[in-house]
C-alpha cells in the first residue's frame, strides 16, 4: 500500500504556523500588572492549535515584494490576535454559541463568557499595541494602523458579523434562500476583508507600490471568500472529528451561506472562479507567485 505525497502547500503552511505559534508564545506575555485569569484567556485563544493562514499571507506577500521576515512580525501577530478576537465574540451565546473551536472547548466554556468578552476586547488593544511598538520602519506604522483597523470596524470584519446576525432566519420563520449579493457582501467584509488585510500589510512593510498593493488586496479578497465557501461547503459536507467543531450548525441557526444561497454545485463553481480571480491578480506582481498560487488551491480544495 503505497502512501499518498503530503501536499507541498498544506506542509509549507504547517511548518509555518509551527514556527509562528512559538513566536506568539514567547513574545505575548504578560506580568503581574494584567490579571493572571485575563492573561490565560487571551493565551488560551491566541495560542490555540490553527493554521495561521492569515500571518502566513503577511509573510508570504512580504517575501515576495521584499520585505524580510522580522519586518512582518509586527503586522502578521496584529492581525492573529484581530483574528482571534473575532473568534472569542463569535462563539459567544449572544452569536454563534459555540461550545468548541479547533477541537478545544471555547474560550467562554473555559473562562466564562465576562472573562471571554474581555479577553477579546484586550486582543484589539494588544494588536495595535503590537504595531506601535513593534514595526521595524516606524513609517509604514500609521498605514499599517489605518488598514488594521478598516478592516476589524464597521466597514469591515465587525459591520459583516453585524450583517450576518441580522440576516440569520429562526427555526420559526418561512426560511427563504438568502441572496448571493447578500452573502457575498457578508463574507467579502468579513473573511474576505482578513484575508485582504493580510496581503495588503505584507506589501505595506515591503515598502511596494500603490498598483501592486492593489493587487495583493484583490488576491487576498479572492482568496478570502474561496475560502469561506469551502468553510460554507464543509459545514454541510464534512463531519464534527472533521472540523473540530460542530458541523450542520450554520443550517441550524439559518446563517447565510453560500449553499444555502445557490446550492452545493453553484457554491464549488462560485470557489474556482474566485481561485482564478486570485491568482490573475497576484500574476501581475513580478516575482516567483508560484507558492501563492498554489495557497489559492489549496483554500478551496482542503478538507477542513
Amino acid at each position: 500500500m503505497t502512501t499518498k505525497p503530503a501536499n507541498p502547500t498544506l506542509v509549507a503552511v504547517k511548518s509555518f504556523a509551527e514556527r509562528f505559534s512559538r513566536l506568539l508564545d514567547e513574545r505575548v506575555t504578560f506580568d503581574e500588572k494584567t490579571p493572571l485569569t485575563l492573561a490565560e484567556s487571551i493565551r488560551y485563544s491566541l495560542l490555540a492549535p490553527g493554521k495561521r493562514l492569515r500571518p502566513f499571507l503577511v509573510y508570504q506577500c512580504g517575501a515576495l515584494c521584499g520585505a524580510n521576515e522580522e519586518a512582518c512580525y509586527a503586522p502578521a501577530a496584529a492581525l492573529e490576535m484581530i483574528h482571534a478576537f473575532s473568534l472569542i465574540h463569535d462563539d459567544l451565546p449572544a452569536m454563534d454559541d459555540d461550545d468548541l473551536r479547533r477541537g478545544r472547548p471555547t474560550n467562554h466554556k473555559v473562562y466564562g463568557e465576562a472573562v471571554a468578552i474581555l479577553a477579546g476586547d484586550a486582543l484589539v488593544a494588544l494588536a495595535f499595541e503590537t504595531l506601535a511598538t513593534k514595526t521595524l520602519n516606524r513609517e509604514h506604522i500609521a498605514p499599517l494602523v489605518a488598514t488594521l483597523a478598516r478592516t476589524a470596524g464597521g466597514e469591515g470584519m465587525i459591520g459583516g458579523q453585524t450583517l450576518d446576525i441580522e440576516g440569520q432566519q429562526s427555526e420559526t420563520d418561512n426560511r427563504k434562500p438568502p441572496s448571493l449579493e447578500s452573502v457575498r457582501r457578508i463574507h467579502s467584509t468579513k473573511t474576505g476583508a482578513l484575508f485582504e488585510c493580510a496581503c495588503r500589510m505584507g506589501g505595506i512593510v515591503a515598502g511596494t507600490d500603490d498598483q501592486s498593493l492593489d493587487r495583493l488586496s484583490a488576491f487576498g479578497l479572492n482568496l478570502g471568500l474561496a475560502f469561506q465557501i469551502a468553510d460554507d461547503l464543509l459545514d454541510v459536507t464534512a463531519s464534527a472529528d472533521d472540523l473540530g467543531k460542530k458541523s450542520g450548525k450554520d443550517a441550524e441557526m439559518g446563517k447565510q451561506t453560500y449553499p444555502a444561497s445557490v446550492g452545493i454545485e453553484r457554491s464549488r463553481e462560485l470557489a474556482k472562479s474566485a481561485v482564478s480571480a486570485a491568482i490573475e491578480a497576484i500574476r501581475g506582481i513580478s516575482g516567483d507567485t508560484a507558492g501563492l498560487e498554489a495557497l489559492a488551491e489549496f483554500a478551496y480544495r482542503r478538507d477542513r
